[in-house]
């Protein structure tokens, strides 16, 4: 590994890869491990917060987790590798939905808790995720004229409400975890946290290529080895816990199916949607790949194959993560193979809870840490993706202004929506992505309508230049979209050219490719 390091600072290589690029095995390994470390606290947080509300067992809430790692692998895969016309072919990790929380609470509470409460989600999440994969099945006119609800003004405003909502969330962690902010947090912790950070910017400024490229994975190594020698990385559940743990179809029961749950899931996919059509593009644009379409409407179709898929094997809604986003953007490694190797490896876990346990032992100040950083880069990505909208026009100013104030609602007064809504209108509305994207989407509609180019205009940048100003005219493969043999032509969206910082051409000495 020490030699791979050195050739690649000898030579000065970007640590970029090419988004079809397969890499040494090594390196997917580490890349690969890499985005597990970066998305595992999100990926657990929900069935534990989910299982804790309705009073499952210890056991049951361990199955709970075991079976959440296993689909989040199955489903991370079919979105990256691709199966047919299922899946984007980009490097977008797969993870329950932080927006199906609340509502599946809602229903689970509705429903008396306990194991009883997990079939009638999993009747609900089942039948939202098949309706997800009909819709992304739409004939490719009725599909655009879906798509055209989600221009940049409102998808760019969508990734920043996910990063500026999640900031708090790594926050929270860096303080000691949820339970320790009433009473103002471990200072220890925190400590961890800004260490962590600091680790990691310092890698990031001096550190070589590929030193950068696993600069959060070393973050998480180093925080978590600092707190062990402290003695505050505890790993005794290490060994109480099992070998082997399999994950079975419908573990707990046959699913029940109930209108008003179903109807509460399906209005959650709807946001998912959103959220993954953003993550679409923001991640297009940092590897360099043109998005029609044809390939938001893959990316749809892999949410809802896995959002069915989680219902059958014990699990809950499907969305791309923008916490990953953030991590390639911030290592610029762009191969999707990389989060096919990190598919796998959250399978394993998935049948381990024994190695789940050793990564669960991270601190949650180191982890804290980390993940500020990478919630930090989501908004940034959001943020470009807003550089290109005509943001002088007023109209569009106001639609990413307005949805940010309303996406901050619910953080700033949280108890609003369980003293004065239904609990029914309260569980789907006490969300700050859910009230953003909502926002974004009916402002754009009022100010913009359904024109193409209203929300659309942007100054035209560098094409070969991508998010962070660096060339990719060399580093662009074939479109996406030709990698299958679609049965209807894509029609594509109207262009979303890749913004760069002013200066960037001359900066990095960039050409435009010639067509």
């Amino acid at each position: 590994m020490a030699r791979v390091a050195a050739r690649l600072s000898a030579s000065g290589e970007q640590s970029s890869h090419p988004v079809d690029e397969v890499l040494p095995l090594p390196k997917l390994a580490l890349y690969g491990f890499q985005h597990v470390l970066a998305f595992y606290a999100g990926a657990v947080i929900v069935p534990i917060i989910v299982g804790s509300a309705l009073k499952l067992s210890p056991e049951q809430l361990v199955y709970l987790i075991n079976a959440d790692l296993f689909t989040c692998g199955i489903a991370s895969i079919i979105q990256a590798w691709g199966i047919g016309r299922v899946g984007a072919r980009l490097p977008l990790i797969q993870g329950v939905t932080f927006t199906a929380v609340s509502p599946m609470i809602a229903i689970g509470l509705g429903a008396g808790g306990g194991t009883a409460a997990l079939l009638v989600i999993y009747g609900a999440v089942i039948t939202a995720g098949l309706a997800t994969f009909a819709f992304a099945w739409l004939p490719a006119k009725a599909f655009r004229a879906v798509m055209r609800l989600f221009p940049p003004v409102v998808t760019g405003t969508v990734i920043t409400v996910l990063g500026i909502v999640l900031i708090p969330v790594g926050l929270k962690d860096a303080a000691g975890g949820a339970p320790t902010i009433a009473d103002g947090g471990v200072p220890t912790q925190l400590a961890y946290a800004g260490g962590t950070m600091l680790f990691i910017l310092v890698l990031m400024k001096f550190g070589g290529p590929f030193l950068r490229s696993i600069g959060i994975l070393l973050g998480l190594v180093g925080g978590t080895v600092a707190a062990f020698l402290l003695g505050d990385a505890k790993f005794g559940n290490v060994g109480q816990s099992d070998w082997i743990g399999v994950t079975t179809p419908f573990h707990f029961g046959a699913p029940k199916f109930e209108w008003f749950p179903i109807l509460l899931m399906l209005i959650v996919m709807l946001i998912t949607m959103v959220e993954t059509t953003g993550d679409t593009y923001a991640v297009g644009d940092i590897v360099g790949k043109e998005i029609d379409s044809e390939t938001v409407a893959r990316a749809l179709r892999a949410d809802g194959a896995a959002t069915a898929l989680g219902g059958i094997l014990n699990s809950f809604p499907y969305v791309a993560f923008a916490e990953n986003v953030g991590l390639v953007r911030m290592t610029k490694v762009k191969s999707r193979f990389v989060v096919v190797a990190a598919g796998v490896f959250m399978i394993v876990l998935g049948l381990i809870p024994k190695a789940a346990a050793i990564v669960a032992s991270v601190p949650p100040g180191v982890l804290g840490g980390a993940a500020t950083v990478m919630f930090g880069m989501v908004a940034l990505a959001g943020i470009q993706t807003l550089a290109k909208v005509d943001l002088k026009e007023e109209k569009n100013a106001l639609i990413v202004g307005v949805s940010l104030a309303f996406a901050l609602f619910p953080a700033t007064v949280p108890a609003y929506f369980d003293k004065h809504v239904s609990p029914d209108v309260s569980s789907l509305l006490n969300s700050g992505v859910t009230l953003g994207a909502t926002a974004a989407i009916l402002l754009n509609l009022v100010f913009n309508g359904l024109a193409e180019d209203d929300a659309r205009s942007a100054p035209q940048a560098d094409p070969a230049a991508d998010p962070a100003g660096e060339p990719v005219a060399e580093q662009a493969a074939e479109p996406v979209a030709e990698q299958a043999e679609p049965a209807d032509p894509p029609v594509e969206l109207p262009a979303q050219p890749v913004a760069a910082p002013a200066g960037a051409e001359k900066a990095h000495g960039a050409e435009t490719p010639s067509p």
